[in-house]
């Protein structure tokens, strides 16, 4: 008998593939990962929503899963909501987890909107309900402080000067710079004179004492909305490099050589074509298996038109915009948004990464495991 070919049967072999979120009584979207290297744990969040709308979103859910290196597998915890992340009378949105290293503090950065006021009402209105709030946690995530709301001390003024803004999604950065610098990549759309409608920008907040302040970073030159930061080392030079969803036919990327204050080289991508209409995409460094610099790595839907089909690429020489891979497929059929996490070495010897993405018609939030060998086996080199 004639059966329908499994929906992983063109993709790229992996170590593990599991739903996290499963949408019933309520609905889970914008996944955010983070993997803790010290205590070999990954913490999943995504939005808990009464709906799929954004206007329905309400709360910031969590799984806990402890990777054990020997079986190359993720044990994970039942579902947990970080009810501290909120503001009264608002709801919850972009989760955006950073771990600092030196002082064991684990950020969930998130921003808070009064009741069910949407994007599109503030674009129109011009007036900006946004705010930018984060809890932290002392124990890797077990407890967390109450929310605390930033947007004052963070963006002062210019708060007015913009019709709405967020932060991600996804994974923020510390840099392995002198004063190991906090970077929260975010967005805004601004209203700027003799434009119609407010036009968007990302740029990131910083932090050089570990969280106790933040300041704004500039904007890129570029239309550019929900993005993601990677720190690069290339030809012994650092660098922050960014990669932005655009309305322009293709991604957005730009770097910064003084730690995300000010962005360079911005450009639209074309080797990373975008969406019509956008998708959010994941990016993230690792060790480049040849040599002292880093490559990077880029997760978004590849198929044209719709977001469908899952595709992994490899830029071998970053920030360079030529040297983009052509994709491998993770997954077939409806994903969207994806988050991902460098987790060090699997067991084929080559990097290995997590990888949290939204699938089935958003229906459902999966993680999937795999090393760089599966994806991309010409690039690893035989020993």
């Amino acid at each position: 008998m004639w059966r329908n070919p499994s929906p992983w049967s063109e993709t790229c072999p992996v170590l593990q593939r599991e739903r996290l979120f499963q949408s019933g009584d309520h609905a889970y979207r914008i996944p955010a990962l983070l993997y803790l290297p010290q205590q070999k744990t990954l913490l999943a969040f995504a939005e808990k929503r009464m709906s799929k709308k954004d206007e329905h979103a309400e709360l910031i859910a969590l799984r806990r899963g402890d990777y054990d290196a020997s079986a190359h597998q993720v044990q994970w915890h039942a579902q947990e909501v970080v009810t501290q992340a909120q503001l009264e009378g608002h709801r919850s949105m972009n989760p955006c987890p950073l771990y600092d290293e030196q002082t064991g503090t684990l950020f969930l950065f998130f921003i808070a909107i009064p009741g069910q006021v949407s994007e599109h009402h503030q674009l129109q209105t011009g007036v900006n309900m946004v705010r930018l709030c984060h809890v932290t946690s002392a124990d890797h995530g077990r407890t967390w402080s109450p929310a605390s709301d930033i947007t004052s001390s963070a963006i002062g003024p210019a708060h007015k000067e913009w019709a709405t803004f967020a932060v991600g999604p996804g994974h923020c950065l510390q840099l392995h710079n002198q004063m190991q610098s906090l970077v929260v990549p975010a967005y805004a759309y601004r209203k700027l004179p003799h434009h119609h409608s407010p036009s968007p920008a990302s740029f990131c907040f910083l932090s050089h004492d570990h969280g106790r302040t933040w300041q704004r970073g500039n904007f890129v030159a570029q239309d550019s909305v929900e993005c993601q930061v990677a720190e690069v080392r290339s030809r012994g030079q650092s660098m922050v490099y960014l990669n932005a969803r655009s309305s322009l036919g293709a991604r957005v990327q730009a770097q910064s050589t003084n730690a995300g204050l000010d962005f360079q080289g911005a450009l639209v991508t074309q080797k990373l074509p975008e969406l019509p209409h956008g998708c959010h995409g994941s990016t993230v460094a690792f060790p480049s298996p040849s040599s002292p610099d880093q490559w990077l790595l880029y997760v978004h839907p590849t198929d044209p038109r719709k977001r469908r089909n899952l595709g992994v690429y490899l830029n071998t020489r970053p920030p360079e915009p030529a040297a983009w891979s052509q994709p491998t497929l993770l997954a077939t059929g409806s994903c969207a948004y994806s988050d991902l996490q460098s987790m060090g070495r699997g067991p084929d010897g080559s990097a290995q990464f997590g990888c949290l993405y939204e699938a089935g018609d958003y229906e459902e939030v999966v993680f999937l495991l795999f090393t760089l060998k599966q994806a991309f086996p010409a690039q690893v080199q035989a020993p």
